[in-house]
């Protein structure tokens, strides 16, 4: 049934199902990874003008990468794809291995992401079980858990596994990830253009609205920081890179301070002034919210001077405005200010 109405209603035109080589498929199944089909579509087609092999990924710096992916979020994505392409050229000799466990050791690429790779462009039998999947199989067996369970995650791999045929398992796949992209949505699912419906355990009892279950909601801590927009006189803004784990990790941001005393004793150290101080800016990660207080202050001390270098920095740059963007990754609030500011 799933087959059939893929083969008339399922989607044959993404952009990555064109040359669909193992390579693209992974470069689009991490892209979509909490995201949504209308946002990655331009990321990949830019992405995959920039770096059309993995090869080409593999040698491009890590800058780049993160410079295409800025505005995609999860930036941890971008630099475990960065890793993973360099350990297929390295190991592999530019070859995704057709294996369920090599896969799997490769950064970033999880059992679901596997199966797709496998399925979708190696011609092997992978079981996927992505968030539309998830919620096609919780619906159809009215299963009342949250998926994110041990126990739960463990019963929807098996009917999963139990239900990918030996044939045309590719296009099962995409099936089911259409399925729930198109019809069997979070909210308002269109019930009766879905070619499960009459066995649909959820429809039959009226709870198909209520499946999945939610995520058990929990209060987010939250964080506050001042990030120092330090402006030169030719209109320059001072950028500093991040390290490479935590939070925007590799990425570029202004300097932070997290309380009033060390942002006062920082623009002492380097005899700054405030220029202004902007509205709080709120961006919410998975596990905590982030308050940010943008700080505007201007002077034309040279940055790599001694007693001048921002402390726990990879790196730093001045960016202007009026000249070539660098190619680097930004934080999606940074760079909203970044816009703002030049």
């Amino acid at each position: 049934m799933v087959l059939e109405w893929f083969d008339d209603h399922g989607r044959h035109d993404l952009p990555w199902q064109h040359d669909q080589t193992a390579y693209r498929v992974w470069v689009s199944e991490i892209m979509l990874q909490q995201t949504q089909v209308s946002t990655v579509i331009p990321y990949y087609q830019r992405f995959m003008s920039s770096f059309p092999t993995v090869e080409a990924l593999a040698a491009a710096p890590l800058d780049e990468v993160l410079h295409l992916w800025t505005g995609l979020g999860y930036y941890a994505r971008a630099r475990n794809l960065h890793k993973t392409a360099q350990r297929v050229v390295s190991e592999f000799d530019g070859e995704f291995p057709a294996s369920l466990e090599l896969l799997e050791s490769l950064p970033g690429i999880g059992r679901s992401t596997a199966g797709a790779i496998l399925s979708l462009a190696l011609n092997r039998r992978g079981v996927i079980l992505d968030g539309n999947v998830k919620r096609v199989l919780c619906r159809y067996y009215a299963i009342s858990e949250w998926p994110g369970t041990s126990k739960t995650l463990a019963q929807l791999w098996e009917l999963a596994e139990a239900s990918t045929p030996e044939q045309r398992f590719g296009d099962y796949a995409q099936a089911m990830m259409d399925l729930g992209a198109t019809l069997c949505t979070r909210s308002r699912p269109a019930c009766l253009h879905c070619p499960l419906v009459k066995h649909c355990q959820a429809r039959q009892q009226g709870i198909e609205s209520q499946l999945p279950a939610s995520k058990p909601r929990r209060s987010l801590p939250e964080k506050s920081v001042y990030m120092i927009m330090w402006q030169d006189d030719d209109g320059r803004v001072f950028l500093q890179q991040r390290q490479a784990s935590g939070i925007w990790g590799g990425l570029w941001s202004f300097p932070e301070c997290e309380d009033r005393d060390v942002l006062n004793q920082w623009l002492q150290d380097r005899q700054l002034q405030i220029d202004s101080i902007w509205p709080k800016v709120s961006h919410t990660f998975s596990h905590f919210r982030l308050h940010i207080t943008p700080v505007h202050v201007t002077g034309a001390i040279d940055a790599d001077q001694p007693g001048c270098r921002i402390a726990d920095s990879a790196g730093s740059l001045w960016y202007h405005s009026q000249t070539q963007m660098p190619q680097v990754g930004l934080a999606a609030p940074v760079k909203k200010l970044l816009q703002q500011l030049t």
